[in-house]
C-alpha cells in the first residue's frame, strides 16, 4: 500500500504542494504527467531521497515520511537504470543486501535465484559498458527485488527500449508483480505501456493525483498485459 497524504515539496522554484493519492496494496499503478511536473520528483520522495516540507507517507501500513530511505522496504528503478560502472551484474544483484550485511552465502543464494528468474546467469561477470538497455533494465529491477521490497517505483524504465524490448519487459513486469504480489507505482508518458500494464491509472496535474479517465486494460490495441506463455517462463516464486 502506497498512502501519500497532504504531501508538499519543495525543489527550488518548484514545489508541488498538497499531493494526496491511495494505491492499493498489491496494485500495479500507473502516474503519468507532463515533462517537468513533479513525477520523479515524488517517487524520490515516497523512496526518501527527497525532503517532505509537510504531510505524510504511509507504505503498507508504516508511517515512513521521516524514515532514511534503505529502512522504507521500497525498490527503486531510476530511468537510466542506475548502474555503478565498477560493479558487476552479480556485485549489483547483490548491492542492496550486501549493506545490509546478509551472510554472503545468503546474498550468493537470493543472486542466483533473481539471475536465474530474470534471464540473466550469462550475464553475471559482465560489468554494465556494452549491455543492452533490455539487460540493463533487468540488471536494476533485479537490484530493486532483492530484498523482497513491499513497494516497488519505477521511473519510465521501459522509455528507452526499441518496441520488441518493451513489448518483452512488459510481460516482465506484470508476471513479477504477479507472483510477488509487489505494490508498483510506475512512471511513464505511454498511454499504450499503462493501459497494458495498470490496475490503477493515476495523473499528476496541477501539482494534484487523480484517477485517469483512461480505463486500464481498455485502449484500443492494448495486447493483455502479461503473455501466458511468457509469465510461465518467468515464474518469480519467492524463495
Amino acid at each position: 500500500m502506497i498512502a501519500l497524504s497532504g504531501v508538499t515539496i519543495h525543489q527550488g522554484a518548484f514545489s508541488l504542494c498538497d499531493v494526496s493519492f491511495d494505491v492499493a496494496e498489491g496494485q500495479y499503478a500507473v502516474l503519468m504527467g507532463r515533462t517537468g511536473s513533479g513525477k520523479t520528483t515524488l517517487l524520490e520522495a515516497i523512496c526518501g531521497l527527497r525532503r517532505v516540507a509537510q504531510g505524510s507517507i504511509r507504505l503498507m501500513g508504516r508511517d515512513v515520511t521521516r524514515l532514511r530511505p534503505a529502512a522504507r522496504g521500497v525498490g527503486y528503478v531510476p530511468q537510466d537504470g542506475g548502474m555503478f560502472s565498477r560493479l558487476t551484474v552479480r556485485e549489483h544483484l547483490g548491492f542492496a543486501l550486501a549493506i545490509r550485511r546478509w551472510p554472503r552465502h545468503a546474498i550468493q543464494r537470493r543472486v542466483d535465484e533473481l539471475a536465474e528468474r530474470l534471464g540473466l546467469e550469462h550475464l553475471l561477470d559482465r560489468r554494465p559498458y556494452g549491455l543492452s538497455g533490455g539487460e540493463v533494465q533487468r540488471v536494476a529491477l533485479g537490484r530493486a527485488l532483492a530484498m523482497r521490497p513491499g513497494v516497488l517505483l519505477l521511473d519510465e524504465p521501459l522509455s528507452a527500449l526499441d518496441e520488441d524490448t518493451r513489448a518483452e519487459m512488459h510481460d516482465l513486469l506484470r508476471a513479477v508483480q504477479h507472483e510477488t504480489r509487489v505494490t508498483v507505482l510506475h512512471v511513464t508518458h505511454n498511454r499504450s505501456e499503462a493501459c497494458r500494464l495498470a490496475d490503477l491509472v493515476l495523473e499528476l496535474r496541477d501539482g494534484q493525483v487523480q484517477p485517469s479517465g483512461t480505463p486500464p486494460g481498455r485502449c484500443a490495441n492494448a495486447e493483455p498485459p502479461c503473455g501466458d506463455s511468457f509469465a510461465r517462463k518467468v515464474r518469480y516464486h519467492e524463495g
